[in-house]
């Protein structure tokens, strides 16, 4: 199914963000590889965020002339071997790595979001610090979590407020972030700890980190779901009521207004 711009809510009065002037040139890929799940999920919360989705396919090469790109949540290629692990060697991820993380004399490399195998996937690509294992429970969960927002700074994050508090939608087993304690004290310094986990830690994850950014700030790992919390009567519960929390979406209005040199 292909997202359109006629896509409305069945639930509540939540309406897409209407993009004009340069935003309606913001052209966001979003992969699919074997096994993921959340592509059309982070297709319509790009349209909802006033960009356009392009769909991107694992064996291809091109990235069609995007300006960022989303690699969206789920169990590509099975989470064999271990999650993520073989969707780094897929031919589009080439070209991932060659403009997210070979472009240090690029003054605007890609910006690239990776959701929860896609967070993954990044660092199975080494475009992020550290590594994905099982939750410390071994046990799968799914459950509304609270974040705080620790860095603005980035493409994705540029619209929301330091230290605010969000709540998205997460859902995963191998969870657990996971960091040589030199790379975790060098991540604090520098302030890449872009989402953390506040009350209990849901994974055992280092620092109840729950996303972080590269030292560019190109590239962002959440293992939440905000795709999942961008539409009033299908997000997490909040205080106006049952399902109406859209925090996520402020992810993907944030990068479309980063790549129209509006990031604040």
């Amino acid at each position: 199914m292909t997202t359109t711009p006629t896509d409305t809510p069945l639930i509540g009065e939540f309406t897409a963000v209407t993009p004009s002037g340069p935003l309606e040139g913001a052209r966001i890929g979003v992969i699919t590889f074997p096994g993921t799940l959340d592509d059309r999920d982070a297709a319509r919360a790009v349209r909802l965020g006033g960009g356009t989705p392009v769909p991107l396919w694992h064996a291809d090469q091109s990235l069609h002339g995007v300006d960022a790109v989303i690699l969206p949540g789920g169990f590509s290629y099975g989470d064999y071997l271990r999650a993520g692990a073989i969707a780094r060697f897929a031919p589009v991820m080439d070209t991932v790595v060659k403009e997210a993380g070979a472009a240090a004399a690029s003054s605007s490399p890609l910006p690239v979001l990776g959701i929860c195998n896609g967070f993954q996937v990044l660092t199975e690509a080494q475009l992020l610090p550290g590594s994905m294992i099982k939750n410390d429970h071994l046990k799968f969960i799914c459950k509304d979590q609270v974040l705080r927002v620790e860095n603005t700074e980035t493409a994705w994050t540029s619209q929301f407020t330091q230290d605010e508090l969000i709540t998205v939608p997460m859902k995963n087993q191998d969870g657990q972030y996971v960091v040589s304690a030199e790379e975790l004290e060098a991540i604090e310094a520098e302030g890449r700890v872009v989402f953390r986990y506040v009350g209990e830690n849901p994974n055992g994850s280092r620092n109840h980190i729950a996303g972080v950014t590269n030292e560019r700030g190109n590239v962002v790992g959440l293992m939440p779901h905000p795709e999942h919390a961008v539409e009033a009567g299908y997000g997490p519960d909040d205080a106006t009521g049952l399902r109406e929390g859209t925090d996520g979406l402020t992810i993907f209005t944030s990068v479309v207004s980063s790549l129209a040199g509006g990031s604040k």
